[in-house]
């Protein structure tokens, strides 16, 4: 399926590997084309659904979408990303089974946000579930010892009913905003050396302005990341004139 967020003299610059996941997408959500003024593309990665991901992402997984990602290959794309933060897990293989840059995860953005900040200051991470992010996440995407405060949406009814476990597709979008609120508020409240926050979980990102706004953070998601990498890959001869001399 292809969707054009807007004109690009590269075609089709970005595909996404989505989960199953049916719920209506909001703008601001990577599997929303409208986010985006570049076009992408959208190929579903069957049986990956998010509470698989999230709870019990095992190798029988990583060959679906191995074969996802070589089909956007051979469909022209340029760079491949992922619908869920998780599949940082997954890194290493995807990006070794393709010849283009693939980044499967927000969480990839942890090291450049602390080498922006102060030594002393730290990093925030709101993911999906804080119990499910293990090391071996964060190692994959590069990340084993830059100083992190992690929360997560465990217990969050509205988050974990319509997202994680999929009971219903119709998402409140104001009672989410309450529970991540409340997540994010704690977070920073209890962490004032938090200097940025990179949001793990592409459901959320449709409040990241709403987030910087509240914390007064710079704030990291997985639609900051696939901006910078479709100008990587789609680059374009600058406009304008020189200016004269100061």
């Amino acid at each position: 399926m292809i969707l054009r967020g807007g004109p690009n003299i590269y075609g089709i610059p970005i595909g996404v590997l989505c989960l199953e996941s049916y719920f209506p997408k909001p703008p601001g959500h990577v599997k929303n084309a409208q986010t985006f003024d570049f076009p992408v593309t959208y190929k579903v990665v069957e049986g990956a659904t998010t509470k698989r991901i999230v709870e019990n992402p095992d190798v029988a997984l990583i060959e679906p979408f191995i074969e996802a990602a070589r089909e956007l290959e051979r469909e022209g794309v340029k760079a491949i990303t992922g619908s869920c933060g998780f599949l940082a897990l997954f890194q290493r293989e995807l990006a070794d089974a393709v010849n283009i840059p693939v980044f499967t995860s927000s969480l990839i953005q942890i090291p450049l946000a602390h080498a922006m900040m102060r030594r002393d200051q730290t990093v925030g991470v709101v993911v999906a579930r804080k119990k499910a992010l293990t090391p071996a996440h964060i190692e994959a995407v590069g990340a084993t010892g830059v100083p992190v405060h992690i929360a997560g949406m465990d217990g969050q009814p509205e988050f974990n009913e319509v997202i994680i476990d999929a009971k219903r597709l119709e998402l409140d979008l104001n009672r989410f905003e309450t529970e991540l609120f409340s997540v994010v508020d704690a977070l920073v409240g209890e962490n004032p050396d938090i200097g940025s926050i990179v949001i793990e979980c592409t459901d959320m990102t449709y409040f990241s302005h709403l987030i910087q706004g509240r914390t007064g953070r710079p704030v990291f998601d997985l639609i900051t990341l696939t901006r910078m990498v479709n100008d990587v890959v789609s680059r374009t001869a600058p406009t304008g004139e020189m200016p004269p001399a100061l």
